[in-house]
């Protein structure tokens, strides 16, 4: 098996048509970037017990929104350690072993969720899933840039952009086979009809001999289901969201798939250039910043060019990906509530499959614009304009908030689309720039252990984004309350407004149950939950910003020594 797995097995024949490696890459990328529809999953897993709405055992989103947070730490992570490794067995040996990974990951993860284990859901999807991503994103860059060295953004941009298309792929098969297994709770029925008792912020209700803990939806939650159903109550722990069966159909299906992938993997034998192509002379070199000298994955670490390119990945990806670990919560909770006619849960979830769209076409146009605008050019563009779009979101939502109306919602869908397609960009961007600034010896390792810039920015984002929201939805549940008549709160809830933390802390309390009781003309506080986070993302641009403007190429004393391709000892300052 080694040896058919072997970098020698894989080095292409004389004549190969090099556009044939696109669909292996697009293959294995197209299954890992279905981690971007993660947010799909989180209105089930929120509801793992109550299904029709979350239950007070039920895992709270920040934990979730986590799982996909360690899922990219270990891409970034799994990739630092594998972009060495990539260099010396090659594609398929790497490609095989993520595909291990991730399929495995999915079932580990679906364990976890059978037997209402957090931490196997972070084990699963989180590391071991994530450990295939890392080496499954690697995996065909650097092949890619290999085999395309005349048109280096073109071919990161094409191997890259099945990465932000995955979601497109996810998003059919998670919604449909979320519904398929899918199993609505015993309905006990409407409010008013069942006789409700309040313990420890819990609602219970008699069923047969036995206090059973119950759910209630009310019309505000009707929206959010994961399937329309009646308003009322209903018996906790009975049904199923089907997310476990949804881990266990999807882990085998990529599976098959990226194994196929890796096993049509090329690699170009030594010294191959495409007919007519010659590297930049010394001249072009300078005035487009692209080297005709590499420099050691080692060395690299040594030059500020590697630090700033760091800093522009993570506060790129830490901007977005904030949003994308929330994206279909953020569209119902900011638009849901007050375009409700138009904004539901199957419009939120389309709103992700758009987000993939953009994110998939900007990773190939951004790449294939830099071959002719310049690396540095274009992550000026993204960074400049993506500051303006940032800002333009909480002023889409205070505007719906206060004048509900579509044409805040087309506002916010275009800046927003727009931001991910430069999110996308600059991923699929990012390894030819490292291939200009590096040289295309070794910047598989090199891309590699840039990612870990990702790592980073699966952590910072989501915190920040998860953290702000909370607290924003804490002082507007503690605003709310101020306006509700105490003894309307008592009614509803079972409990006083004295035992607020309680019922906040058991689901029992949320925005949109106080909005049902709030007075006529009180502000909706949902559409302003995410403004803090939008104003800090724009801040983290700027700063991304200065480091690109301050990129120059790499003093000559890290270049590697002209002696032969074996000699990986860096030049004579």
């Amino acid at each position: 098996m080694a040896g058919l797995l072997s970098k020698e097995r894989i080095v292409a024949q004389e004549g190969f048509n090099r556009w044939l490696i696109a669909p292996a890459a697009l293959g294995i990328h197209l299954c890992i970037g279905s981690v971007y529809a993660w947010s799909l999953f989180n209105p089930a897993l929120v509801k793992r017990i109550g299904v029709v709405t979350t239950a007070a055992d039920d895992w709270s989103l920040k934990s979730v929104v986590w799982i996909f947070t360690v899922a990219i730490v270990f891409l970034g992570l799994s990739a630092a350690i594998a972009g060495k490794w990539l260099e010396q067995v090659g594609p398929r040996m790497v490609g095989v072993v993520s595909a291990c990974c991730w399929g495995g990951g999915f079932a580990v993860g679906g364990l976890g969720i059978v037997s209402g284990q957090l931490w196997l859901v972070y084990l699963g999807y989180g590391v071991i899933g994530g450990c295939g991503l890392g080496l499954g994103y690697v995996s065909p860059v650097s092949t890619l840039i290999r085999w395309f060295p005349d048109r280096r953004g073109m071919a990161t941009g094409l191997a890259i952009m099945g990465f932000g298309g995955g979601a497109m792929l996810g998003k059919p098969m998670i919604d449909g086979f979320l519904r398929l297994y899918y199993r609505a709770p015993e309905y006990l029925g409407p409010a008013d009809a069942v006789e409700l008792v309040t313990e420890a912020g819990r609602r219970m209700a008699m069923v047969g001999d036995s206090l059973r803990e119950v759910v209630v939806v009310g019309a505000n939650d009707v929206s959010a289901m994961i399937v329309p159903g009646p308003e009322g109550v209903y018996l906790a722990g009975t049904g199923t969201v089907g997310a476990a069966q949804t881990f266990f159909t999807l882990g085998a299906i990529y599976f098959v798939v990226m194994l196929i992938a890796a096993f049509a993997y090329r690699v170009p034998a030594i010294g191959w250039r495409p007919a007519g192509w010659e590297p930049p002379t010394p001249d072009n070199e300078a005035r487009s910043m692209i080297t005709r000298h590499d420099v050691d994955i080692d060395q690299a670490l040594k030059t500020p060019q590697f630090y700033q390119l760091w800093l522009m990945l993570c506060f790129n990806v830490t901007a977005g990906i904030g949003v994308l670990a929330v994206a279909k919560t953020m569209m119902t909770e900011i638009f849901g509530t007050t375009l409700p006619g138009i904004v539901d849960l199957e419009f939120a979830a389309t709103y992700v499959l758009m987000i993939s769209a953009f994110n998939m076409l900007g990773r190939f146009f951004w790449a294939s614009a830099s071959d002719y605008l310049g690396r540095k050019n274009t992550y000026h563009v993204f960074f400049g304009l993506g500051i303006a779009l940032y800002c333009s979101i909480p002023f889409f939502a205070s505007q719906v908030s206060a004048h509900p109306a579509t044409v805040w919602l087309v506002g916010f869908y275009a800046a927003t689309m727009l931001i991910f397609t430069m999110y996308g960009g600059g991923f699929a961007t990012i390894p030819a720039y490292l291939a200009d600034i590096f040289g295309t010896r070794f910047v598989g390792g090199i891309h590699g252990r840039l990612l870990t810039a990702w790592s980073t920015a699966g952590v910072l984002g989501p915190l920040a984004i998860t953290t702000l929201r909370e607290n924003a939805v804490t002082r507007a549940i503690a605003d709310l309350v101020t306006h509700v008549d105490p003894a309307r709160f008592e009614a509803t809830f079972g409990a006083g407004i004295g035992q607020l933390d309680q019922l906040v802390e058991a689901n029992t309390v949320t925005i949109a149950k106080l909005m049902e009781i709030v007075p006529p003309g009180t502000a909706n506080p949902t559409a302003g939950l995410y403004n803090e986070t939008m104003y800090l993302m724009a801040g983290l641009l700027l700063i991304a910003l200065v480091a690109n403007a301050l990129m120059r190429p790499v003093d000559k004393r890290h270049h590697m020594a002209d002696e032969g391709p074996g000699d990986a000892t860096p030049r004579a300052g």
